[in-house]
């Protein structure tokens, strides 16, 4: 089939290495679904355009529907002879129907029936990652109400630097990743566009109507021009550059998750069902979920830097380095999508030591902000507030005490203004309630944010 797509021009059949290294049916037999459905709407609209009768165009839409189900069911094998999943589709549709299936591609070049799979796979694929992004984000939003009046140390650098509490944390995730799903819905403006008859590169002369072929698959507009429409893959690297931001997130919370089921930090642990064991270590039990997670990003950052370096020197409009961009496109999507998942499922079997966060929420001096602030209601200008608890700090590391160790004697030493009315205020809880600025760590604010996240999961707006 593929030499005789082009045997009025050559006399010699393709060389067999050559047909291997170009064929792309391994991979592109992905977008078979969306191929048919795409060469269903083109039938009924050569059919309505009069460039098919009636009959011809049912008997191939009738054909194609077999094919489907052929497929789907796995009796219609693909091999590297047939090149693409177009060409397999359509030899198979002329053995069911005869001479009459070559008419399916009038008015059509696999230039512009590949950018239409394509969009139509993309399209279906950012629906499905949002919800993806959905399952996770009800996740966190659940474990953050389940625990929201629990107290724990917030960090910059790695280091303690004030209380906040744990919902807080979690919430942050759950405004990247509503970010995420806001790019995704962004970006599908730009994927739900047709480009069917757009043709090799010129359009055509044959009467179609592009128009009412989008409307058939649900595309609420046109590509503006036939050049573009064929050679662009910006669609493509939009959504692979999303997904990369999708996992930079995720391998965030995975260095967390890591960080914080060790011995050393002793925040979560895991459930038995999502770690693994050692093969000679046998007290190991590993978190190897997230640190998949934190190594899979890694792929999805390759394919963005893939893409565009293939894209970055191309010609208009068409050339065969596109065939590049479908394993990358393919392998991100799986990638994002499994990962997502399964980081879903795991915050439904993480126990949280709230004990420890508690005990931790306080350790390493992270009052003196509060202690700061506290002289600054005083009267006392802040930066000099900020050096004066800066020596009670150093004051507390050579005595080897907190500012709740302290007496009030030896704060007046540091600065008139610490009254009795100090040390009532020196917990981490009230430390975190006292954080009352919008989007701050207060419970008031953080319990109005989990309320407004499970408004928006409900109403599909995150």
């Amino acid at each position: 089939m593929m030499n005789a797509l082009w045997k009025g021009r050559f006399r010699e059949a393709t060389n067999q290495m050559v047909e291997s290294f170009t064929a792309s049916i391994r991979f592109d037999q992905h977008l078979y679904r969306y191929d048919i459905e795409g060469s269903m709407a083109h039938c009924r609209m050569l059919a309505q355009q009069g460039l098919l009768t009636v009959a011809e165009a049912d008997a191939m839409i009738q054909g194609l529907g077999e094919i489907l189900r052929e497929i789907e069911r796995g009796s219609l094998a693909f091999d590297d002879a047939q090149e693409d999943v177009h060409m397999a589709i359509e030899s198979r549709l002329m053995e069911k129907v005869g001479e009459v299936g070559g008419k399916l591609h009038t008015g059509r070049s696999r230039n512009d029936q590949v950018a239409l799979d394509l969009r139509l796979f993309l399209r279906d694929e950012i629906h499905g990652t949002r919800e993806d992004l959905r399952d996770l984000q009800k996740s966190l939003v659940s474990l953050a109400r389940a625990h929201l009046g629990l107290v724990m140390p917030g960090f910059t650098h790695l280091q303690h630097a004030q209380p906040v509490l744990f919902a807080h944390h979690l919430m942050a995730y759950y405004e990247m990743f509503r970010r995420d799903r806001h790019r995704l819905e962004d970006c599908l403006e730009r994927v739900n566009v047709s480009p069917l008859g757009s043709a090799a590169l010129a359009g055509t002369s044959l009467p179609l109507d592009r128009a009412a072929t989008a409307e058939l698959l649900g595309f609420p507009q046109i590509t503006r021009n036939s050049i573009d429409a064929v050679s662009d893959r910006d669609f493509v690297i939009e959504f692979v550059a999303a997904a990369a931001l999708i996992m930079m997130h995720l391998s965030r919370m995975a260095e967390e998750l890591i960080l914080w089921t060790s011995q050393e930090f002793a925040y979560l642990e895991i459930h038995e069902t999502f770690c693994t064991g050692s093969s000679i270590m046998p007290q190991k039990k590993n978190p190897d979920v997230p640190e998949l997670v934190r190594g899979k990003s890694g792929r999805v950052f390759g394919h963005l830097m893939g893409l565009l370096t293939m894209m970055k020197g191309l010609p208009l409009s068409y050339n065969r380095d596109l065939q590049e961009d479908k394993e990358a496109l393919f392998d991100t999507i799986d990638t994002v999508r499994q990962s997502l998942a399964i980081m879903a499922r795991l915050w439904e079997h993480v126990s949280v030591n709230g004990a420890r966060l508690e005990e931790m929420a306080a350790a390493g001096h992270t009052l003196a902000t509060d202690v700061a602030e506290y002289l600054v209601l005083k009267g006392m200008p802040f930066r000099q507030a900020h050096r004066v608890v800066g020596n009670v700090v150093r004051h507390c590391l050579d005595q080897g005490k907190d500012f709740a160790g302290l007496s009030l004697d030896e704060l007046k030493r540091f600065s008139q203004l610490f009254q009795e009315d100090l040390p009532p205020l020196l917990t981490a809880r009230r430390s975190v309630d006292s954080r009352r600025s919008a989007g701050g760590t207060a419970t008031a604010e953080v319990e109005q944010a989990i309320t407004l996240a499970e408004q928006e999961l409900e109403e599909g707006r995150s």
